[in-house]
This record gives structure tokens, sequence and C-alpha cells, in this order.
């Protein structure tokens, strides 16, 4: 036998149960965080039940009628706030809460029940969670959240309001696939940033080098050079330099990936490779070490800065027209002298400008020019290991990465592709 339930008797017993739970975490809440509050306290189990199910009652009976008992019980609030500010009492969270219930009676109406549902789970964690949202707000540096506001407004203010199609004269691709490289990059580097910066913070030299290769193994070379040289000679060190130039090299498959799948395949043997022979060199010296590697402060500019954004978006820009001039004045061979060139500047803008721009050169063209810029970036990280550390310091570091530089380029030359 089917037995039809009046759906308002459903909607009603929603709204009842979703606020007496709530008026009972409020009790709890209170009890564990407020135990000495009684008389500054809004509420208790039954009354929140009762706010239910006056949201319920007036907004079936007529609109008016519930936002004049909304009002009601703002002014009761009100009066309740006020002796709460006289004994420096100035928490409105009780309200929000009430506001929250009073507004399930229409949510319930006018909503699937998910909606509801998953409102009354983010109310009880919350309340739940003060004291580990006050660790949280403690621990990150305010500056952060300012960044997590730019990465907003990159993604989803910038980006929409940016034409998808080519407006630009001699840049083949639009201002909308400019900035979303720019913010797929910016996302990646941020990644990596956050987790060395929060998750694996002081956890040694090697996890610093390990992360850092992320967002930039460049940046991460200058740094732990500078280490080395304020320090006693420490294996460690060489070990980390190494293994944030062999993460590069998986952090450019996975960006040649998301834009240009078939550079993609061709690159990832020879960078897996660089990568394999990077990180058994690192891990002989880091099992090599005479001591334990002791803990360490890592500080690094944060990758997600407007300014940097910006100037990835210029230097990609430029190295998308240089490419096509080079390719069209001098063909191949000017190609391979700009592409080492490019390595001694930011590789990740010439790198992008390969894989997603159109240009009268081969797939194996852009392959060899790919890995000539990279091979000659780390060149550049090796030049840079010697000059902030000192050769006495990191000198094997510096040589491991030159010998990865060297045979990168040489792989461009001698690597067979389809």
């Amino acid at each position: 036998m089917h037995i039809n339930i009046d759906k308002n008797l459903i909607d009603f017993a929603i709204t009842i149960v979703f606020s007496f739970l709530i008026g009972l975490e409020v009790k709890t809440y209170k009890n564990h965080f407020h135990e000495n509050t009684t008389r500054y306290f809004f509420g208790s189990a039954r009354t929140f039940t009762f706010i239910g199910m006056l949201s319920f009652i007036f907004y079936r009976i007529d609109l008016y009628a519930y936002l004049m008992v909304l009002a009601s019980l703002t002014l009761l609030y009100l009066m309740f706030y006020y002796q709460k500010l006289q004994n420096n009492k100035q928490s409105i969270i009780l309200y929000v809460v009430m506001l929250i219930v009073y507004s399930f009676g229409p949510m319930v109406v006018n909503y699937p029940i998910w909606m509801t549902s998953l409102i009354f789970v983010l109310v009880i964690f919350i309340l739940n969670a003060k004291t580990g949202i006050q660790n949280f707000s403690s621990y990150f540096n305010k500056q952060e959240f300012e960044t997590l506001g730019k990465m907003v407004l990159l993604s989803a203010v910038i980006l929409p309001l940016l034409p998808n199609k080519e407006v630009i004269p001699y840049i083949p691709i639009s201002p909308f696939k400019i900035w979303l490289i720019v913010v797929i990059v910016s996302v990646i580097s941020y990644s990596g940033y956050i987790a060395q910066k929060y998750f694996f913070p002081s956890k040694g030299y090697f996890l610093t080098g390990l992360i850092g290769g992320i967002y930039s193994s460049t940046a991460t070379t200058v740094v732990l050079a500078r280490k080395a040289k304020l320090t006693e000679k420490n294996p460690v060190i060489d070990s980390a330099i190494i293994i944030a130039t062999s993460v590069m090299y998986i952090r450019l498959i996975i960006v040649a990936f998301i834009f240009n799948i078939d550079i993609a395949k061709d690159i990832a043997l020879p960078f897996f490779v660089f990568f394999i022979l990077g990180g058994i060199v690192s891990l002989y010296f880091l099992y090599t070490k005479k001591k334990r590697d002791i803990n360490h402060d890592f500080v690094d500019s944060n990758p997600l800065e407007l300014r940097t954004a910006f100037v990835f978006a210029f230097l990609f820009i430029l190295m998308m027209v240089l490419t096509k001039y080079i390719t069209t004045a001098f063909g191949e061979a000017g190609l391979k002298i700009f592409s080492f060139v490019a390595g001694f500047t930011d590789v990740d803008p010439f790198v992008m400008s390969l894989l997603t721009g159109k240009y009268i050169i081969t797939q194996n063209e852009i392959f060899s020019a790919i890995l000539i810029s990279v091979g000659s970036n780390n060149l550049l990280k090796a030049i840079y290991a010697l000059w902030f550390g000192g050769w006495k310091k990191t000198y094997k570091s510096a040589l491991s990465i030159l010998f990865l530089g060297i045979g990168t380029i040489l792989w461009s030359f001698i690597g067979v592709i389809k």
C-alpha cells in the first residue's frame, strides 16, 4: 500500500529537525567555548527550534508577515546585544546562526533538500571549528589571503573579460588564451609555494629543493646556494639543488600535456630520463651526508604576485613575437640560437610560446628548441650555484646541473622523435 505524505508536512519536519539540531550544537558551543557567559548567551535548543517553526509558518502565511517576524527577532537581538556591549562582549555569531535557522523555512520549501542539508552541515562544522579557524588565521600570513584575492582577480575577474579571438597584430593567440596560460602556470607555481611554505616548512634542505622545483628551480637554486655559502660544507644542499632542477623536468612535462599533448609525448622520454638521472645523483649526495640535515627556514618570494603575473604575460608575448620573427627570417638555425639565449632568461615563457604558438616550423624543430632552452637554463643555474655558493661549497651540484644541461642540449640534436 502506497502512503502519500503531504509535502508541507515533510518540509515542516525537516525545518524543525535541522533547527533543533543546530540549537543543540549552539548549546555545545556555549558549554565548550563560553562556559562562564550564560547571561550573555542568546537562545537554546528550544529557542532555535521555535525560530525554525516561525520561519516555516509565517513564510507559508505571508511574505510580509515573515519579514515582520524577522524584524521583531532582530529588534530583540539588538536589545540583547546592547547588554553585551555594556559588558565588552561584541560577537554577533549567534544572530548570524539565528538568521540561518530562520531561512530554513523558505529554503526547504523552494530549494532541493541538499542545499538545506549542506548549509546545516556547514553551520555545525564552523561552530566546532572555532579553535581550528583561529589557529589557521594566526598561522597563515595575512598576505596569503591577499594572494588568494589576486588569484580570484587573475582567473574569475580578468579572464572572462578578455576576447577569445586573435586581435593583437603579429600574435597568433587570443588575449583570453594568453591570460589562461598565465593563470595555469601561476596556479602550478603557487601550489608548490604553498606546499613548501606551510605544509613542509623547516623539513630539511632536500625537501626544500624537491618542492621548490615545482614553482621555480632557478629561485630555489639561488636560495640554497646562498645557504651553502653561510654554512659548513653540506652534501645535502648539493642534493637539494640537483633535485630542484630534476623536478623542473617533471613540471614541464605536466605543463606540456596541458597545452600541447603532441609535443608533451615527444619531450616526455628525454625529460623523464634526465629527471631520473638527476634524482639518482641527488639521492647519492643525500645518503653520503655525515650527519642529519638540520631544520631551516626557507624564505622565497610569492610567485603569484600580480607584478610577477604581468611580467610573465609580457615575456610570453615577447617570446612569441620574437620566435615568429626569427623562425620566419632565419629558419631552424636562428631558432636554435634563440632557444639557447632564451634559456638564460625565464625559460617558462619561451617554452609556453612554443607550446601554444602557431609558427612555420615542424614539430621536430619545436622539440629541439624546447630541449635547447631547458638545457641552457640549466647552464645558467650552474653558474648561479657557483656564484652564490662559492666553488668549494657548491661545485658538485653545479657540475651535476651542468652535465644535465649539456645532456639535454645534446639530446635535442641526436634525439629521435616521430
